[in-house]
């Protein structure tokens, strides 16, 4: 029974996973796809620029980037699709979680509660902790040389997110039993602030990665500075900020958008199928009938 109950879970996660993705995908082409645009604008003029001081210079031109589908399939296939299936494993994963912390403390929490909480706990680790070191960057930000060490940084940095979380559960338990729920959650909060900062000041900036400090010096991101001729004069300006901020701006609504959904239709969902069955009601039986 139990394990009929898990699977359909499992399957409702998936079903509101798939719908938040959806949701984020809509949101995604209306807000965020002009200002992906804006960026991929600047990177083809800068790339031009930067050719025609390179043929000055008496060097080789830069080679194309690899376009291997067109922006409108990008646009209008690629990224929704995308975004759907991400938003499926997550809500899997999502259900999961669920199942197991339900067991531990289903009596504790309505399940549309504790729905609410771990899509805010996930929320927090899976995105908003890691974002707030490396934050998310429209296609004309980052090196192709330096790709495959900001993946790691940042998966490394969801990692020690999602971990640094699950301790401060199992503290905030300990805590509460000597000091208090409000004392002991304060002090954990502040624990994995401070903790986490120091995480943070560990990992590097991705300016500071080897690469970027052997062919731009030393930065704190890899955002575009203005470009320079050989006299020193800016022939073509740097990123523009607005267009950076809309785009992190954007991501970070996409993924309240994401997780809020999740959690919200799932806990809907599970209230509904952890619902015990409604009992038959018993129909009185008639007396029998006399016979003469």
């Amino acid at each position: 029974m139990h394990e009929l109950v898990n699977e359909r879970l499992i399957w409702r996660g998936v079903a509101a996973g798939g719908l938040a993705g959806l949701l984020a995908a809509l949101f995604t082409r209306i807000m965020a796809e002009p200002v992906i645009q804006k960026s991929i604008n600047y990177e083809t003029a800068r790339d031009a620029v930067e050719n025609a001081l390179r043929k000055a210079a008496g060097l080789a031109p830069l080679p194309p980037g690899p376009d291997i589908f067109g922006r409108s399939v990008q646009r209008n296939l690629g990224a929704p699709v995308a975004l759907v299936v991400f938003g499926m494993a997550m809500g899997a994963l999502f259900a999961v979680v669920f199942v197991l912390v339900h067991r531990r403390y289903g009596e504790r929490f309505k399940p549309r509660v504790l729905a609410v909480i771990i899509a805010g706990g996930a929320f927090l680790a899976i995105y908003l902790v890691p974002y707030l070191k490396y934050p998310a960057n429209p296609p004309a930000i980052g090196h192709p040389d330096t790709i495959h060490a900001r993946g790691n940084l940042y998966l490394g940095m969801v990692a020690v997110s999602i971990v640094s979380l699950i301790a401060a559960f199992f503290l905030a338990r300990y805590l509460a039993a000597r000091w208090g729920g409000w004392n002991g959650t304060i002090a954990t909060a502040l624990v994995f602030i401070a903790w986490m900062a120091i995480v943070m000041a560990i990992f590097p900036a991705l300016g500071h990665l080897h690469t970027n400090v052997v062919q731009y010096g030393k930065q704190v991101t890899e955002t575009p500075l203005p470009l320079k001729n050989a006299a020193g004069q800016i022939v073509y300006p740097g990123f523009p900020a607005d267009v950076l901020f809309k785009f992190r701006l954007y991501s970070m609504i996409n993924q309240i958008l994401l997780w809020s959904t999740i959690g919200l239709t799932f806990g809907l969902l599970a209230e509904r199928a952890l619902a015990p069955a409604p009992r038959a009601a018993r129909v009185p039986v008639a007396a029998p009938v006399p016979t003469v």
